[in-house]
This record gives C-alpha cells, sequence and structure tokens, in this order.
C-alpha cells in the first residue's frame, strides 16, 4: 500500500509506525552488511594484489626455466615430455558463502603432480625437464588462485553497489517519506482531536443555556 493511500486513523498510524520500524531494522541490517563487505573487499584487494605480484613472479620463472630446459634437452625434448603428460590439469568450482554474497572457490585438481603421474620416463629427463615442470605447476596453481579472487573481487563490488543503493533509498526517500506520514497523521489526528473538544464543549453550553431556560 503506498503511503499516499494510508488514512488519518488509528490503524492507518499502527500501520506506519510499523512500517517504519522495518525500514529501519532493515536500514540497520543493510548499513551493517555494507560495512562488512568493505572490510572484505579491503582484504580481499589486498590478497589479490598479493597474489598477481606472485604470478607475475612465477610466471617470469617458469619462463626461466622452460628456457633452461630447452637449452638442455632440445625443444623437441622439452615437447616430447609436454606431450606425455596422460591427466591434464583442471580444478572444481564451488562458492563461499560472505556476508550473502557468494564467492567463488576454485580447488586445483591434478595440477601438482608426482613424478610418476608426469609420464615421461624418469631415466630418459634430466632434472630440468622436472624444473620446469614444477615451475609451471606452481604458475597454474597460482592463475588459479588469482582468477578466483579477482572473481570474488568483481563479486563484491556488484553486490556492494547494490546494497548501497538499498540504503540510500532507505535513508533519502523511504524512511522520510514515512516520516512525513507519520507526522501527517499524528497532526491529521490532533486537529480532529481539537475539532472534536471544540464541539463537545459547544454541545455542552448548548445544553446548560436550554437547562438554564427551564
Amino acid at each position: 500500500m503506498p503511503v499516499d493511500d494510508i488514512k488519518p486513523t488509528r490503524s492507518g498510524l499502527l500501520l506506519v509506525r510499523r512500517r517504519m520500524a522495518l525500514a529501519e531494522r532493515i536500514h540497520k541490517l543493510l548499513s551493517m552488511k555494507l560495512d562488512g563487505m568493505m572490510l572484505e573487499l579491503v582484504k580481499q584487494t589486498d590478497r589479490t594484489a598479493r597474489e598477481r605480484r606472485e604470478l607475475e613472479e612465477k610466471h617470469n620463472r617458469a619462463r626461466e626455466m622452460v628456457a633452461v630446459a630447452a637449452m638442455m634437452e632440445g625443444a623437441t625434448g622439452v615437447l616430447l615430455a609436454a606431450l606425455s603428460v596422460e591427466t591434464y590439469p583442471t580444478y572444481t568450482a564451488g562458492y563461499k558463502n560472505v556476508f550473502g554474497v557468494q564467492l567463488p572457490d576454485f580447488e586445483p585438481v591434478m595440477v601438482k603432480k608426482t613424478l610418476d603421474q608426469r609420464g615421461y620416463g624418469i631415466l630418459g629427463t634430466s632434472s630440468v625437464i622436472d624444473d620446469a615442470a614444477d615451475a609451471y605447476e606452481d604458475l597454474l596453481e597460482a592463475i588459479i588462485t588469482s582468477a578466483e579472487l579477482e572473481e570474488g573481487v568483481k563479486r563484491l563490488l556488484d553486490d556492494i553497489e547494490r546494497t548501497r543503493r538499498r540504503v540510500n533509498a532507505l535513508e533519502l526517500k523511504i524512511i522520510p517519506e514515512l516520516e512525513e506520514a507519520r507526522r501527517f497523521i499524528e497532526n491529521q489526528r490532533d486537529e480532529m482531536e481539537r475539532q472534536e473538544w471544540t464541539r463537545l464543549r459547544r454541545i455542552k453550553k448548548i445544553k446548560a443555556k436550554r437547562a438554564g431556560r427551564l
């Protein structure tokens, strides 16, 4: 029911007061949620920046290690070692709830492998191939972690913006309108009570005059 349709009656006043209490309670909860999400955003942003720096370092190291492996084993040897991998790395995608926001939770699957799981023969390759494989596995884990964090930051930003709009709507529009409606109804009821009191007083005087004539 729109505020303008509420009648200046006792039931109308109770309805406005209930709506105000609900709006203020929702405003408080949303404000607390907004503060919590802002703190979480700061933590997530800091961690994302650290992971991004580590990702760049691991990327540089992986390139260096594969260059060393190519010099020692030749490009063909590196390629054959890479093609011998039978189980490809992947990840599982889940979600974790943070202040009502579903943040991504990526779990690497078969990213870090043992020597046996890599598929190439241990005796047929040198340690530089293992070092390059280790470096690229570390890089892939860093990529998955960075993707999880960056997507989480995007979701937090989106929900923060939505929540801020709701808080502003409650604070700047809905609650002031309800407060204005409450004052209007109270003023109308006060005026109606004054009119009723004046009417009763006039009736009393009329009755008194009639009694004096008898």
